[in-house]
């Protein structure tokens, strides 16, 4: 059981301080399913003209005339197609530098206080919770929508959530930010040894990507939007204490962003007013912080509802033109049996990313490059993103609710077993998914063969 370091009496000390940047990197990957999982649900390429078509009729129901309907129409569905597009691309870039924070912080234990602990670390139970954060707040697996836009301003928050009365206070430690500083002061206070022999995830090898397609949207004028900048961070040889204050600056920046910025409100709502000047986590300011790229789609979100509400056709919520109707919190064993074995699999793929990432610490040179370039990168990458796209289009009658969902990834953590390689398992895996094969056959039997690095994970 980890230490709750954001407890009144709690001191990160040289005693602790693994457990401490051990418990940093599990925030880190609490929030990479939830992210994921949400960026899944929205279809960033909507059909423009079932949007519009519709909306004209329902114009002309209450008086507009054909004329007058078709122009609100366009106009609306063209601000849906960018919406759309827009918020995919930023939830996806903040994904993808959850995983440069997750290898910052490894990188930062690995110097300072041995191997980190990646596998079997997502969170097991839904709605999840940070580990440590006061006050405590529920995380979902759930769509897009203003309910889990403002749990990602919680998430990201650089200010501290109001408290509720019934809590004690003071509470001294209730962002990820302050978290990081009480890591820091132990660093700067304290002549800590650096481990420079044993391996760490390196800049300048391709290993991290600011960008891809997935993070990538157009505007208004079709002209590309690219959401990560190249100068807000890279992965860090942690060596000595500057560079272990530099890796972690570079998390709570690009993360929570300055933290003078203004964040939530004092009653926990957003003001959609505060966000300007935005604030950016990179010299050139070309790219927001995380806090920043969720307030920025909140406060769009909540405009383009107000406006679509005040036509007169009816209570709408903008989600039902892009969003997909996914199931809150869903599980593997809930799923039917066809689409069980896909999310088995899936989440075999996904548990073999951290397997992988985390042997990267256990190997240097062309070993380590070759797992995460040929593993993670080109094959990985696509197997996970692939599948998430498969079992999207499967769709169940939920007997619960008596409600149709369509399946969604759960990025569960899989329990490899110690008799045979991960590898083999998920070989095994994808068969009992695809008995016959499909295009995602040769990726699977072409990944590396990496073995589990710590025995009793699960």
């Amino acid at each position: 059981m980890l230490q709750n370091f954001f407890a009144a009496e709690s001191e990160v000390t040289p005693e602790n301080i693994g457990e401490a940047i051990q418990q940093a990197i599990e925030i880190e990957i609490a929030t990479i399913p939830v992210y994921l999982y949400t960026y899944y649900s929205i279809i960033r390429s909507p059909d423009q003209d079932a949007i519009s078509g519709s909306l004209t009729q329902e114009l002309v129901t209450v008086g507009k005339t054909p004329a007058e309907a078709s122009a609100i129409a366009l106009d609306l569905s063209a601000q849906i197609m960018v919406f759309a597009n827009k918020a995919g691309a930023l939830i996806m870039s903040v994904a993808i530098e959850e995983m440069l924070h997750m290898a910052l912080s490894s990188n930062l234990k690995q110097a300072l206080a041995g191997l980190p602990e990646l596998v079997g670390k997502s969170p097991s139970v839904w709605p999840a919770y940070l580990p440590g954060h006061i006050p405590p707040f529920p995380i979902d697996r759930a769509g897009l929508s203003l309910n889990q836009l403002m749990t990602f301003l919680k998430i990201e928050s650089p200010k501290p959530l109001p408290v509720r009365k019934q809590l004690e206070a003071p509470i001294p430690y209730k962002t990820i930010g302050l978290f990081y500083q009480m890591i820091i002061k132990c660093i700067e206070d304290y002549d800590l040894p650096y481990d420079l022999d044993s391996p760490q995830l390196l800049p300048n090898k391709g290993y991290y990507v600011q960008s891809n397609i997935d993070t990538i949207y157009y505007d208004r004028d079709h002209k590309p939007r690219y959401t990560n900048a190249d100068d807000s961070g890279d992965l860090l040889y942690v060596k000595d204490r500057e560079s272990a204050i530099h890796a972690i600056n570079c998390i709570v920046e690009q993360g929570e962003g300055n933290p003078d910025a203004p964040g939530l409100n004092p009653d926990g709502s957003v003001d959609c007013g505060a966000i300007v000047p935005p604030d950016y986590d990179d010299p050139a300011r070309e790219e927001l912080s995380h806090f920043e790229k969720f307030a920025q789609v909140y406060c769009e979100y909540q405009t383009l509802t107000n406006r679509f509400n005040n036509l007169g056709i009816g209570v709408i919520d903008i989600n039902e033109y892009f969003v997909v109707n996914v199931p809150t919190n869903p599980s593997t064993s809930k799923y039917p049996a066809d689409i069980a074995a896909v999310s088995t699999l899936l989440n075999a793929v996904y548990t073999y990313i951290f397997v992988m990432v985390e042997n990267c610490y256990k190997q240097s040179g062309s070993t380590q490059y070759e797992i995460f370039m040929f593993g993670i990168h080109k094959s990985m990458i696509f197997i996970l993103n692939s599948l998430c796209g498969d079992i999207m289009q499967l769709s169940y009658l939920d007997p619960e609710d008596d409600t149709v969902y369509a399946a969604a990834p759960t990025f569960e953590d899989y329990p490899f077993g110690l008799v045979s390689s991960p590898k083999s398992q998920l070989v095994d895996l994808y068969y009992a998914a695809y008995p016959d094969g499909n295009y995602l056959e040769q990726r699977i039997l072409d990944l590396p063969d990496v073995p589990l690095q710590y025995a009793g994970k699960f």
